[in-house]
């Protein structure tokens, strides 16, 4: 017999696939980001409760995903941009293992906000997002 948690996590399975199906690719990205960073945040919640087994996964997880990101560079088209942004991901990578190797929540934090700050910039490019209206019209 299913529990209600095993349905809600089916669910919530199903509409992660669905979202990703019908993204474009800068919708994937953007999924990625927010993905990574929720992987961070857990890491830290449960360095927080002592579960070390489970920021272990949650770190492994984030870094999988910031592996997936640095792996969609195009350092040929994206120039000094994803010299930057690669750079930062191996940071991260780097941070990510010091944090699991120490039990340290600060590695976790730093890479949790500058992935904010990518995941911010990222939106604010978004090609499908409107035009903003200046009035000028």
């Amino acid at each position: 017999m299913h529990s209600a948690r095993a349905f809600a996590n089916q669910y919530r399975q199903t509409g992660a696939s669905s979202a990703i199906l019908d993204a474009s690719p800068h919708q994937l990205v953007t999924l990625m980001l927010g993905g990574a960073r929720e992987r961070v945040q857990l890491a830290m919640a449960c360095l927080q409760r002592g579960d070390l087994a489970r920021k272990a996964q949650a770190i492994s997880s984030a870094s999988g995903i910031i592996g997936g990101l640095n792996s969609t560079l195009d350092m040929k088209a994206g120039g000094e941009i994803a010299e930057g942004l690669h750079a930062l991901y191996d940071y991260f990578q780097r941070r990510l293992l010091e944090a699991n190797g120490n039990n340290d929540a600060a590695p976790l934090a730093e890479v949790d906000e500058l992935l904010g700050d990518i995941e911010q910039a990222w939106r604010a490019i978004d090609p499908a997002a409107p035009a903003p209206v200046d009035g000028t019209q």
